[in-house]
C-alpha cells in the first residue's frame, strides 16, 4: 500500500510540477503594426533585393540580380538614395554575362491602401549600367510597384513588380526592355530626432 500511495504520490507531484512552471513557446513573429514610425522624415532605409529574376522581350534572355540599396527619408514617405547592381544574364545562343550598374532612386510610400503592418510604394530610378563583354556603358531606368510588409518594427519584407529599359551609349545600339520581379528586404533605422 505504501508502494501505491508512494508513486501516486510521486505521479501527481510531476504533474502539478509540470503544470506550474506553464511553458510558453513563442511563435515567430510574422508582422508589426508600425503605422508612418518607419517612414518618417529623417529615416534611413538599407537592405535591397536578394534575388530578382527577369526576361527580356528582345533578347531572349534570363537574368538573375542581386540589388543593395541605401537611403534617405527627405520628406514622410518619401526617400531618396542609392542602387547598386551586380548580376547574371543567360542569352540565348550567346555567352554568359556579368553585369553591374549604378542608380539613384526615389521611393514613394502610398497612404492610400495602407495597413499598420504594411505598405504600397513606387520606385523609379536612372543610372548606368554595364558588362564583362566589352559593351559600351548604358543607360538604364526602370520603375516599379511593391509592397513592404513589416515583421518588426524595423525590418520589411518587400515584393517588387516592374519595368526596367536600357540602351547601350553607341548610335547603332538597339534598346533593351523588360519585366522584373523581386523579392527582398529592407531594414529601417531611426534618424536623429526620430529615437
Amino acid at each position: 500500500m505504501k508502494r501505491v500511495f508512494l508513486f501516486s504520490a510521486l505521479v501527481l507531484g510531476s504533474f502539478l510540477g509540470l503544470k506550474a512552471q506553464n511553458v510558453d513557446v513563442n511563435k515567430p513573429q510574422m508582422s508589426e503594426s508600425v503605422g508612418m514610425v518607419p517612414i518618417q522624415k529623417g529615416n534611413w532605409m538599407v537592405g535591397g533585393s536578394l534575388g530578382s529574376m527577369g526576361y527580356s522581350f528582345e533578347g531572349e534572355s534570363f537574368n538573375v540580380n542581386i540589388n543593395p540599396r541605401a537611403g534617405y527619408f527627405v520628406s514622410d514617405g518619401i526617400a531618396i538614395g542609392l542602387s547598386l547592381n551586380g548580376g547574371f544574364q543567360s542569352v540565348k545562343d550567346a555567352d554568359d554575362i556579368w553585369t553591374y550598374g549604378v542608380a539613384p532612386f526615389v521611393r514613394y510610400f502610398f497612404p492610400e491602401g495602407s495597413s499598420a503592418t504594411g505598405r504600397f510604394f513606387g520606385q523609379g530610378e536612372v543610372g548606368i549600367a554595364g558588362a564583362n563583354n566589352g559593351s559600351d556603358v548604358t543607360f538604364a531606368a526602370g520603375v516599379g510597384l511593391g509592397y513592404a510588409h513589416f515583421i518588426t518594427r524595423s525590418v520589411a519584407l518587400e515584393a517588387v513588380v516592374g519595368y526596367n529599359y536600357s540602351k547601350a551609349n553607341n548610335a547603332s545600339a538597339q534598346a533593351q526592355n523588360g519585366l522584373g520581379f523581386n523579392l527582398g528586404f529592407q531594414i529601417y533605422l531611426p534618424g536623429q530626432g526620430n529615437r
